[in-house]
């Protein structure tokens, strides 16, 4: 591994922190955006349960607000749901902007990765094939092994390029659109709830909704 970074020259390096940078991103996104941290299938039922019952206080609240990021979206309407459809609708926009910038953490930067490292191992195999144009001027074309072994070192950094970028973009690709099913999904819920709050579904009905 030593030898090929050598081998590859200096833009070698970057490409080796753009490597591990893009795995550690991945591996940290797709951990957090797991469905049933980010948006229980359940947790409608329970607020719903919890506001039937009257004990929804400000630590459930709380610990609503704590639980997930859907719960923290929900938790910013209910606080704000005695003073009316709109502004608990407000409240929940604001709540969810922030929510979905969270999601969408890091995600630029994998994307950022995923177009930069072919350009690095291009720069990589120009500077050396400038070097071995450099070497030809100097010693003439005569040692074909020479020029051969100075130009599979240049394609080097381009092979490195492709190797992190085509991963990354099909990864990239993925958590964005986990990303926006997750969203669809809170949404749903969300006007959900606001709905049965707000009285536009009757009780009954909505209790078959939540548990459907």
């Amino acid at each position: 591994m030593l030898e090929l970074i050598i081998a590859g020259g200096w833009t070698m390096v970057p490409l080796l922190l753009c490597s591990i940078i893009a795995l550690a991103i991945c591996l940290e996104r797709f951990w957090t955006l797991r469905r049933h941290r980010v948006a229980p299938t359940y947790l409608l039922a329970e607020v719903w349960e919890s506001i039937s019952q009257h004990r929804l206080d400000n630590a459930r609240l709380q610990s609503l607000r704590k639980g997930s990021p859907l719960g923290e979206i929900m938790a910013a309407g209910l606080l704000n749901a005695k003073h009316g459809r709109d502004v608990m609708k407000e409240s929940i926009e604001e709540a969810a902007a922030q929510v979905v910038h969270e999601l969408e953490r890091y995600l630029s930067t994998l994307g950022s990765i995923a177009g930069i490292a072919p350009l690095l191992g291009l720069l990589g195999t120009v500077i050396g094939m400038i070097k071995i144009f450099a070497q030809i001027t100097q010693a003439g074309s005569g040692n074909t092994a020479m020029l051969a072994g100075g130009i599979s070192e240049a394609l080097l950094t381009t092979a490195t390029g492709l190797v992190i970028a085509i991963p990354a973009v099909f990864c990239h690709r993925m958590l964005q659109r986990r990303v926006d099913t997750l969203v669809v999904d809170m949404e749903a819920q969300v006007v959900k709830l606001v709905e049965m709050v707000h009285g536009d579904r009757e009780r009954d009905a909505s209790v078959e909704l939540v548990k459907s």
